[in-house]
């Protein structure tokens, strides 16, 4: 572990969880001392990033004071102390919960999700909530009500959606670990964009409890930080069967860091030997960027220096399933917004003239552009005449997207594709809806067949921007994927490449 003695504050937001762990441990810092060190970055810095909708600052001081004397008791779990931001689609007891919308900007929960509770009896330190778009219905975090948040690799572009705000104050050196949630992408897709390992676990791995709903057979909790090792040591405190979600499954939950250590010291000179890649080649199409597939092809090159064999598969074309996610997750959006009608809680508008009046512009006013529209496009596939014509239809592919993964994954270990098509483009830029969409081409089908993937960097395209690689594996195999991507992160240093904002 580094010395930490000669610059303590200048250093900490560069630590692996692992370093943080050990140094807290050792005693080379407190609890305290890291959490504030974290909230003075958010406070200095994060006026450039708009990562974070609410700060906790007095909670965190609260919980970094008791995680101290849990330490000095010698019977503190092992992330005890470390700090981290959780995503605002999270319910969390005595503070807002938005979902990054206009619609519940005064909503408070009266209970924690799971996640949270779990987190907190962990020990682990609230930092506060991060931003996201709105209803995590989008790809850019340009869709929040409160406001774009900016890539920390250059403050120009976005940083991906919807759990844009987690990747970003991970990237910037807010935090050392983010949770974020998964619908069609949005661990992963924003992960590439801003230089993370993101995981999505198992649909069923990690309680649903206390997570607003988007798209309920879609939605899955996961975890962003700077490494695969990051990533392992959080999924292990997140993971679990959880009797208050229908959609959790019981299933034993491995010693995640505990068999990523055992591969590492059981690795020789050709670490992933016996590892077989499946590479798809129909998604090496659909606008990617010269850029990003030149990176791909390195990384996947790479892989085979260090033992894997590449194994061509055939999986659903992108253009199916990008049809089959947008269709499904829509209707699932417009059943589960129903509730928000200005009359229970959420948004109300202002002197309504009779009831129709108040549910019209009570979801008028409250919703984003981004959310009517998913609205609207599920609402038309679920209206009668058109239910069996394209739901039901949607529903029937979606099983045989699941198949195809599948019988890919009956051939490979896991699965190898871009993450994205291109890098993080810029604020504002005129696309259209269908653009936005079309850059989770990579990501939904993962989603619709409930499987676990991650995002890990490998490599920058010729603006400097990070590039994501997508590993997809068989269901309940997240220790393999973890231990997959840490066999490249052992062997290259792209995961310990540094933001100019992590820099500072």
């Amino acid at each position: 572990m580094s010395d930490l003695s000669s610059d303590l504050p200048a250093q900490l937001h560069t630590l692996s969880v692992s370093e943080l762990v050990q140094g807290l441990q050792n005693k080379q810092f407190s609890a305290a001392e890291l959490t504030e060190h974290f909230l003075q970055r958010i406070e200095q810095q994060d006026s450039a990033v708009n990562s974070f909708i609410t700060v906790t600052p007095e909670m965190a001081r609260a919980q970094a004071k008791a995680a101290d004397t849990r330490l000095a008791a010698g019977d503190a779990p092992l992330l005890t102390g470390v700090p981290l931001a959780h995503k605002d689609i999270f319910c969390t007891q005595g503070v807002a919960t938005t979902c990054g919308s206009k619609m519940l900007k005064n909503f408070v929960a009266p209970y924690d999700a799971t996640i949270v509770a779990q987190c907190r009896e962990q020990g682990l330190v609230m930092l506060g909530k991060t931003s996201m778009d709105e209803f995590a219905m989008g790809s850019d975090n340009e869709s929040s009500y409160f406001g774009a948040v900016h890539n920390p690799w250059d403050t120009a572009r976005v940083p991906g959606g919807s759990s844009g705000g987690s990747a970003a104050a991970v990237a910037a050196g807010f935090a050392p670990i983010a949770t974020g949630s998964d619908t069609g992408g949005s661990i992963r897709q924003p992960a590439s964009f801003c230089g993370l390992t993101g995981l999505k676990p198992t649909y069923g791995r990690v309680s649903r409890y206390g997570m607003v709903a988007y798209a309920s057979s879609f939605d899955q909790a996961g975890s962003f930080g700077k490494s695969a090792q990051d990533c392992a040591y959080l999924l292990q405190a997140l993971a679990g069967f959880d009797s208050k979600d229908s959609t959790s499954v019981q299933v034993a939950v491995p010693d995640y860091i505990a068999e990523l250590q055992a591969a590492r010291q059981s690795a020789g000179d050709k670490p992933l030997a016996g590892v077989k890649i499946g590479v798809p080649s129909s998604y090496f199409t659909n606008g990617l960027s010269a850029d990003v597939e030149q990176v791909i092809r390195a990384a996947l090159k790479q892989y085979e220096d260090l033992g894997a064999t590449l194994v061509d598969i055939h999986l659903t074309d992108t253009d199916i399933t990008l049809a089959t996610y947008y269709l499904l997750a829509s209707a699932e959006a417009s059943s589960n917004l129903s509730r928000y009608d200005g009359v229970r809680y959420g948004y109300r508008c202002d002197n309504p003239a009779n009831l129709q009046d108040l549910y019209t512009r009570s979801r008028s006013e409250g919703f984003g552009n981004e959310v009517q529209r998913r609205i609207l496009m599920g609402t038309y596939a679920l209206s009668a005449g058109y239910f069996d014509a394209y739901y039901v239809k949607a529903q029937k592919v979606r099983r045989l997207v699941r198949d195809d993964f599948l019988r890919a994954l009956s051939q490979c270990d896991v699965i190898a594709t871009p993450t994205t098509p291109t890098t993080a483009y810029r604020i504002g830029e005129a696309l259209s809806p269908e653009q936005i969409y079309v850059g989770d081409v990579y990501t939904i089908g993962v989603n619709l067949a409930g499987l676990p993937a991650l995002s890990l960097p490998v490599g920058f395209d010729g603006q400097g921007l990070p590039v994501g690689l997508q590993l997809i594996g068989a269901h309940w195999q997240e220790s393999q994927l973890l231990q997959i991507a840490d066999g490249f992160q052992q062997a290259t240093d792209f995961h310990r490449q540094l933001s100019p904002l992590a820099k500072n």
